[in-house]
Order: C-alpha cells, then structure tokens, then sequence
C-alpha cells in the first residue's frame, strides 16, 4: 500500500510538472489571412510553373540550349563594352570564341546535373559570369590590366581594392544587367527541368570534374585542346603581351588558359636540392673583405619605395604636357646625392613584387614572377629579409606603410622579416599605429606623414636604425585634383606635392645628429585609366617599352658617403641592397658575395623588362631556398646545426 501511495505521489507531481512545461510552452499562432493568401498565391504559381513545364516542352528545351550562347555573348559585351567588337571577336577568331561556347555550355550542363531546376541553374551561372565580366571591365579600365584567377586572392580585400578601382555604372553596363535579368525570368516563368536519374547526373558531374581537372593539372590534354582551338599560349608578365592573348583568346579563353599556366609555371623544388648544392653555390664567390661600418660608424639606413612614382620625362612626347616645377625638387635631390635607372620587376600594380626584391635582395624572376610572392614565403620560421641582416648588427629596424595591416597579409608575414615595430594606418577602422599627426592628400595619407614618422623614430631610437617604408599618397585614383577628368594632370600635381615633402624631409635629415643614408625609387609606373590614358598616345614598341620597366632613383646621405661604389649602368631593383651594403662597408656572409658577385655579372635578371634573359639556375635556387625551402644558405637566421 505505501508502495502505491507513493507511486501515486509521484505520477501526480510529474503530471503536474507537464502541466507547468505545458503551460509555459508558446502556443502556435494560426497563419494570419494575410499569410495564407501569400502562400496561397505561390503555391498557384509555382502549379502553374510546374503545368509549363510539359505544356511547353520544346521551347524549354530550345530556352536552355540558347541560354550558353545568351550569358556568354553579354558576358563578352559586358567586359568589352562593344556589340560591334563582340561580332568581331567571332569573325576574327572564331575557334576561341568556339571554345570558350563550350566551356560555357560544359559548366551551365553541369549546373543542370546539380540543381535539376533550369531556374536555378541560369541563376548561378549568370550571377558567376556577370560577375567575372564585371570585375574584368573595372579593372580593365583601372589599371589596363586583365582579371586572372589568381587576383581573387585578394578577393579578402575587397574593401580595400574598391577604393583603387573607378567604378562606373553607365547605361549600357545597366542595360545589359536588364537584360540578363529578363532572360533569368522567362526561364523562371516557363521552368524548364531535366529528369536526369542519379546515374547519368553522377556521370556528368564525373566528367565535368575531370575536364577541369585536366584544364588545370594534365598538361598533354589542356595543351592538344588549346592547340585544336587556337588559343594562344604564350608565356609572359608584359602587359601588351598580355592584353594581346586577351584580344586572341576571348575572356573566358583567357582566364581558362591563365588558370592553366598559373599550374604549370608554379614554383617547384630544384631537382638538385639539398643543403650541399646550396652551399657550393654561394662558396664559389670571390672573397670580399668583411666590412666595419668605416670604423664602426653605423649609418641609418632608410629606404624610401614610394607608390607610383615614376619619371614621365623619359618619354619626348610627353615633355611639353610637364611643367619644370613637377620634378625640379627630386631633381634636386638627385644632384645631392647619386642618381641612376635601376629596372622595377613590375608595372602599373603589384607594388608587392617590387618590394619583395627590395626587402630580401632576391629577384621575383627566380619565383618565376608571381604577382604576390608573400603567398609563396614558407611560414614555419624567420624569413632572412634584410631586416634580419641589420637586426644582428644592432640596429632597430621598423617598417611604416600607411595602409591597412591585412592588405597583402603583411601584419601577418613581415614580423618574420625581423622588423621590430610594423607602423600601418587604416582609414577605414580608424586604427593607427603612427605616432604623428596623419594628413591626407587626394586619397590616401601624403608623403608628409610618413616622413614625419621617420624622423620621429630617429629620434626616439638610441640605436641606428634601418627602416622600409612603402607609400600610399601617390596611389590611384587621380580623379580628385583641379580637373576630375584630366587624370595625367592630377597625377602629376600628386607627384609635385610629393618632391615638395621630399624637399622638407631631407632638409630634416641634414638637421639630424646621427650618420644616415637614404634611398628613393617608385615602385612602377603608376595605374592610369585605360580608356583615356596617357600611355595610348606612346610609341610603345617592344624596346621602347622597357622604359616603363626603369625606374629612376637616388642615393642620398647627410654624411661623407661613399657613392663611389654605387654601380655606373642600370641594374635590377634586389640588387639594391648590396648596393647599400657596400656603401656602408657592411660586414657580409657567403651569401651576401655571391649576390655581389651577381651584380657585376649579371646587373639585369628581369623578365618584364627583358624577355629574353634566361633563367639562372643557380641564382634561381638560392631565391628558392630562401623564400620557401629549409634555408640552407648563409643568412642571421640559418640553423648551422
């Protein structure tokens, strides 16, 4: 009986405490009219959807066979801005465009395979081909360079690379999107489907993956298949090369073929790799006599890349378009100090190729010149930049860029370099890590600032000092000055303000107690609209082009420094740190030698601005191994054991 007394007890408590969960339960509130209208008027259309369906069979069918041919012909109308070229590109290279059909159809099959929905599928493949087509025709008309796959790597940045680009909605480009938009919806409207059974989807979806496959990996496949089509192949980093493949090859011929060359020249281990070869490399130099900073009077060294800065003057046509006023103070500073033409790795973007040579004193050839070299640097330790170098010797070392940290992943990868303080600016986040007052000038943060900056921590440092600093003022886009649409103008107006910052900076350098040394190139020649650029009116021949890869820059000193050592002729920008090296009578290891030996016996290894010179492979080995393998070769951060 006490048993069932309190069996009894605890079926009522636990009733009761349902009751309560019950009661605290949110009741399920009926759909209000307004609701159960709009769910009934979808369900109506989507019957009726379904009715065409099969009511409309061969016209669904005729619907999404057109649909390739459709999206492929305003994608290329898009990117180029031109019915008129369009037709051309099918009358004057018809087996590219061909082939560029069928890569639409392939991938618009395959969509088909996963979705089922002929709606659906239309709607990726247009969002994904407007897209491309897009961002082709504002970076076009940026810079007068051509989307790659591999520029979505930035696609993180987005933010950033907006605030580069000239972006303008006109007419056409809006016309087109309407029209695209009203294709998407008859395809909604009439809702073609195919009844694929499992089998046959998997199968298409199987040779779909093995023919991108094979366009990425299989070289003999992608090689017959371009041949066949008569996609061109040639291999280069010259911008009118390029723009020419693009114009051979159609947009989706182009980013297919680039997709496929990117694979095939990726950076590969040497054969011969080992700590014994990389040894026998930089041992086989002549013996220099270890340095001691003239008696151990270490300078500062500061070295100057700034943003697009570049002398127009090397071209007669433009001379009369340029006031004496624009250069006459870098001028100036070039008669103060030495000045020579040294060969940039880059042009019009990519200003983190130039300051790869420049920071580790290696050339992006030897990396078989990727766009951004920071995405090859091996992570796993300290990279030997020259930081590392001027860190053992005592000094304080420092990079300023004022810019986001995250842009190119810097904040992440130059602690390896041995900088021990990062000085970035973002505008955005209003987060600052300067510690002077920053002043804008057009777009970005001036010259003035970073100067200031310097100086700041010259005097702040009880050690000498080595700093980088990479510029932003003269950055793209130069529509802000007296005439928005006279961009060569403004840009040099961008250049004057900048040599008169230069001027009131080096006036500073004279005031300072400490030895210092520094060095000033632009980065490249800067990013003009391609539309009305100043470069459509230059005789670009092939030699005259060369000049867009030579950049002019000047060696200066607040000291008695010796500049005889500075190199007569035209050299490539990594060798710029030796240069800067000698001129401070720097101790050296192996590996510093053998790149001065280099210097004297090979002053050029550029592709872009000589396609004709070979690879090195010795020299090819040694930038391997210092950016991305085990760092065999002498340097402050090899492991000798």
């Amino acid at each position: 009986m006490a048993d069932k007394s309190i069996e009894k007890v605890l079926s009522t408590g636990s009733k009761s405490k349902m009751s309560d969960v019950a009661d605290k339960m949110p009741e399920k509130s009926e759909p209000s009219a307004e609701k159960k209208v709009r769910f009934k008027k979808i369900r109506i259309f989507n019957e009726k959807r379904d009715e065409r369906t099969d009511k409309f069979k061969k016209l669904n069918l005729i619907l999404l066979i057109l649909f390739p041919l459709f999206i492929l012909s305003m994608t290329e109308i898009i990117q180029g801005k031109s019915v008129s070229r369009y037709i051309d590109m099918w009358s004057d290279h018809f087996l590219p465009m061909l082939f560029g059909l069928i890569i639409t159809y392939l991938i618009f099959t395959f969509f088909l395979a996963v979705f089922k929905k002929g709606w659906l599928a239309t709607l990726v493949e247009s969002i994904l081909f407007v897209a491309l087509a897009t961002t082709e025709r504002f970076k076009y008309n940026t810079n007068g360079n051509h989307l790659i796959i591999s520029d979505m790597k930035l696609f993180r940045s987005v933010k950033s690379l907006t605030s580069f680009a000239y972006i303008k909605i006109t007419w056409d480009l809006v016309l087109c999107y309407l029209i695209v938009i009203a294709f998407f919806f008859l395809i909604l409207f009439f809702n073609p489907k195919v009844k694929w059974k499992a089998i046959p989807r998997t199968a298409i979806g199987a040779v779909f993956i093995l023919i991108s496959f094979g366009f990425v990996m299989c070289r003999p496949f992608y090689k017959n298949v371009y041949s066949a089509f008569d996609i061109d192949t040639t291999y280069t980093i010259r911008q009118s090369k390029i723009n020419e493949k693009f114009d051979n090859n159609g947009f989706i011929g182009f980013l297919l073929q680039t997709l496929s060359e990117d694979y095939e020249h990726r950076i590969k281990e040497p054969e011969n790799y080992s700590k014994k070869h990389i040894k026998d490399i930089q041992n086989d130099a002549p013996v220099i006599a270890a340095g001691n900073f003239n008696n151990g009077k270490k300078p500062n060294v500061i070295y100057i890349m700034s943003e697009s800065f570049a002398d127009f003057r090397v071209f007669d046509e433009l001379k009369d378009d340029i006031s004496s006023d624009v250069y006459k103070k870098f001028d100036n500073a070039c008669e103060a100090g030495v000045s020579r033409r040294i060969i940039t790795p880059t042009y019009a973007s990519w200003t983190v190729r130039a300051e790869f040579e420049l920071l580790f004193g290696l050339p992006s050839k030897g990396l078989n010149d990727p766009n951004m070299p920071q995405r090859e640097y091996n992570k796993d330790h300290d990279l030997p930049a020259l930081a590392q170098y001027y860190k053992s010797w005592g000094y304080n070392t420092a990079y300023i860029h004022p810019f986001q940290a995250s842009f190119y992943g810097r904040k992440n990868t130059y602690p390896l370099f041995g900088f021990d303080e990062l000085y970035f600016h973002d505008d955005q986040s209003n987060e600052s890590d300067f510690t002077v007052e920053v002043g804008h000038y057009g777009t970005y943060v001036e010259d003035s600032t970073v100067y200031n900056q310097i100086v700041d921590l010259l005097n702040s440092s009880d050690e000498p000092m080595y700093i980088h600093t990479t510029t932003m003022q003269n950055h793209q886009p130069y529509n802000l000055g007296e005439d928005p649409d006279d961009e060569f103008g403004n840009y040099l107006q961008w250049i004057q303000h900048s040599n008169d910052a230069l001027e009131v900076f080096l006036k500073q350098l004279e005031n300072v107690e400490e030895p210092t040394l520094v060095f000033f190139v632009g980065d490249h020649f800067p990013s003009l609209r391609n539309e009305t650029s100043v470069y459509n009116r230059l005789d670009l021949t092939e030699e005259r082009e060369s000049l867009l890869y030579e950049q002019t820059c000047f060696f200066w000193s607040n000291y008695d420094a010796d500049f005889s050592k500075v190199p007569e002729g035209k050299f490539s920008f990594f060798y710029v740190p030796y240069v800067i090296l000698d001129v401070i009578d720097a101790p050296n290891d192996a590996f510093i030698k053998k790149m001065t030996n280099y210097l004297k016996e090979l002053p050029i290894y550029s592709t872009a601005y000589d396609p004709s010179i070979e690879n090195v492979t010795e020299l090819d080995d040694l930038t391997y191994d210092r950016v991305i393998g085990d760092l065999y070769s002498d340097s402050p951060v090899t492991d000798e054991d």
